[in-house]
């Protein structure tokens, strides 16, 4: 019997909707054929939008999303992805695939795709190759409704209103992709262009996102911090409001990542292991965060997370598609209750990528589209969005096969949102035992439960030939008692319970 003990009284951080964030990048066949097809496509379209996609992704409740990348970003020149497309340049992709990118899906094209979406935007400007007055006039060219050589430039493209962008990222992997830089080279350089990135609106601040580490470079964030913070006061006038983290989950080296449907068991103890430690790569890096910021106001921003496997034989592994089971639903689940736990320096996170690329939560082939298990998890978690966390704790044990790469049998996250609803999401990690769970819930009484799972085998996936085998069903068996709640998870599933 596992004990969940909730504290309702005990009201933490906001969860911000953004944790349940996304992320588009010119790689493969997610920006093309995945969410944009052209205004002549055959296939259902909403201004090149596929409607499809955008239906999936609205009902899923996308909170916002990053574009043009990811590595492609600080390769990427704003200026040849507007005006008419037949006049737009072409260019090779040299980061992914070597295929010709026509620059058909520019900042116009994603702007109209968040508007379909009802989300925020998350640009990420260039750093590595492009120049300060590049960073400065893409911004003015979204954001300024006065009289500027950007503005009238927008309004010939045919948009006479600015747009809004809420969140600006200056650089991306700028240790590796984006300019192989040291972090105090960086840090002055973001210094430099951060101060560019106007707020032309005075109600709507763009926040900014400053390059941050890569996994467990704890060296990076300490000088970048420590660079960016001498002789300035950063929260006076906007210096940096964000920090990013990126860390992908694979269970073997870096070379051969292993397969994303064919593995066995110590594979999926090895992965759940591996994607634990986004937990103590929060941890380690919010406490040198801390040194430098002792009230939270800068967000720590996981822009890029997920499982990354060998691209699926007979793909063109340059484009990074892979299939997504069970494990990946996992998976996706464990990281949504760590950031909601740590949502008070977590601000926004990003899993890569949205359609056809890593851990996607939809997968297109032609005309057909189809859910993964991941899709279904982030519909089931929607629920957080914006909700305030709870005190919780789960007694746990630890399971597995290998002891170096043992898990906790069970992860969970409680919040509450706005309406005082209270929504439990738990994860059981064990491939084969269900286990009974008493929870007390201090603070609030309970009058009625209701649940939903996603259930399978290890290997269970959605495929364009089946795609209902993995799919969220109603999850009944849940007793109310006199201190709470209790209820069996199954092995291998994701719950999420509501309580009023």
């Amino acid at each position: 019997m596992a004990r969940l003990f909730i504290d309702a009284q005990q009201k933490k951080s906001k969860i911000h909707k953004e944790i349940y964030g996304h992320f588009s990048e010119h790689l493969g066949r997610c920006i093309y054929e995945g969410l944009y097809v052209g205004e002549d496509s055959q296939i259902p379209n909403r201004n090149g939008m596929r409607s499809d996609v955008v239906e999936a992704l609205k009902d899923m409740k996308i909170p916002v999303l990053r574009w043009p990348g990811g590595c492609f970003a600080d390769e990427y020149h704003w200026q040849d992805g507007i005006g008419p497309k037949e006049n737009r340049k072409k260019m090779i992709n040299t980061h992914w695939g070597g295929v010709v990118e026509d620059n058909s899906f520019g900042t116009h094209e994603f702007m109209e795709l968040c508007r379909q979406l009802g989300c925020e935007a998350y640009v990420n400007g260039n750093v590595g190759s492009g120049s300060v007055r590049e960073m400065s006039e893409w911004v003015e060219y979204l954001t300024f409704d006065g009289v500027s050589p950007m503005a009238e430039l927008r309004k010939k493209n045919g948009r006479e209103e600015s747009w809004d962008v809420e969140f600006f990222g200056v650089g991306n992997e700028n240790w590796g992709c984006g300019g192989n830089m040291t972090p105090e080279y960086y840090a002055n350089e973001y210094r430099r262009y951060q101060t560019y990135v106007r707020d032309y609106k005075q109600d709507k601040k763009i926040y900014k996102i400053a390059c941050g580490p890569n996994v467990d470079d704890y060296e990076w964030t300490q000088e970048v911090l420590k660079t960016c913070f001498r002789h300035s006061q950063p929260f006076q006038h906007g210096f940096m409001d964000g920090l990013s983290l990126h860390y992908y989950t694979h269970p073997e080296g870096w070379e051969d990542k292993g397969s994303a449907t064919d593995f066995d068991e110590k594979a999926w103890y090895k992965t759940l292991s591996k994607t634990l430690y986004m937990e103590t790569l929060i941890k380690r890096h919010s406490a040198i965060m801390d040194q430098y910021d002792p009230d939270e106001k800068i967000g720590l921003i996981v822009d890029e997370w997920g499982t990354w496997f060998n691209a699926m034989p007979g793909t063109n592994p340059g484009f990074l598609y892979q299939q997504n089971t069970m494990r990946d639903a996992l998976v996706a689940g464990i990281n949504l209750n760590i950031f909601n736990k740590y949502s008070k320096r977590v601000r926004m996170a990003n899993i890569a990528q949205l359609v056809n690329v890593l851990q996607s939560v939809i997968l297109t082939e032609g005309p057909r589209m189809v859910k993964t298990p991941t899709y279904h998890v982030f519909h089931m978690y929607q629920c957080h969005q914006d909700a305030v966390l709870l005190e919780s704790h789960i007694d746990t044990d630890q399971i597995g096969l290998e002891e170096e790469f043992l898990v906790p049998n069970l992860t969970e996250s409680v919040s509450e949102d706005k309406n005082g609803k209270m929504h439990l999401t738990i994860t059981n990690l064990s491939i084969e035992e269900a286990y009974p769970i008493d929870t007390t819930i201090a603070g609030r009484s309970v009058e009625k439960a209701v649940g939903k799972i996603l259930v399978n085998e290890m290997h269970a996936m959605n495929t364009f030939d089946e795609p209902e085998t993995v799919k969220v069903q109603n999850f009944d068996d849940i007793q109310i008692t006199g201190q709470g709640i209790s209820f069996v998870i199954p092995p291998c599933s994701v719950v999420h319970i509501e309580v009023e």
